[in-house]
């Protein structure tokens, strides 16, 4: 079930913190419940995602985004994802969710985001997020427009290569 209360929660939370610029990190704190394990006591790696999904909303919202993105009738989606998982968190451990926007390119936003317990990285994750409206796919082009130049150069080189890499893909999978 997905975390309605949780979501509201952040929002609530954060609701009077002060905007953030491109490239700044949003902070939240979590706990890891007991509906957000797996069989072996520790943080689901779905439920991960499910989480991330709380940085995301907070920081568009932080970045002005949210209302600019109602008023012309758009909505946000992930297009593509990269997720390593390198330490665990277990039931009940308290832990620190950052995400932040690094960058666009002429079809998509990329956002990173990370977890971290006692001050080790958890998980990492670099997201391709699209926005859409009746039409399908915005280009940036068309969202430079509404919210003003967007720099190309933010995108770290890593995450440009992951891109250019994704996009190398086969689509539709191979059927075999």
């Amino acid at each position: 079930m997905y975390p309605v209360l949780r979501l509201v929660s952040e929002l609530l939370r954060h609701r009077n913190a002060p905007p953030l610029g491109v490239g700044e990190t949003h902070v939240t704190h979590l706990t890891c419940l007991p509906w957000d394990i797996d069989p072996f006591l520790e943080l689901n790696n779905g439920r991960t995602l499910t989480l991330y999904d709380l940085g995301r909303f907070v920081l568009f919202n932080r970045l002005g985004y949210t209302p600019m993105m109602r008023a012309n009738r758009m909505v946000g989606t992930v297009a593509g994802a990269s997720i390593r998982y390198r330490r665990r968190i277990r039931m009940f451990d308290r832990f620190e969710l950052r995400t932040r926007l690094v960058g666009w390119d002429d079809r998509f936003s990329y956002v990173e985001q990370s977890m971290w317990r006692k001050g080790e990285a958890c998980s990492h994750i670099l997201l391709r997020l699209a926005v859409t409206d009746a039409n399908g796919l915005v280009p940036t082009t068309r969202l430079e427009e509404i919210a003003g130049p967007l720099s190309r150069d933010l995108l770290p080189e890593w995450a440009r290569a992951w891109a250019d890499a994704d996009a190398r893909r086969p689509w539709p999978p191979m059927n075999d």
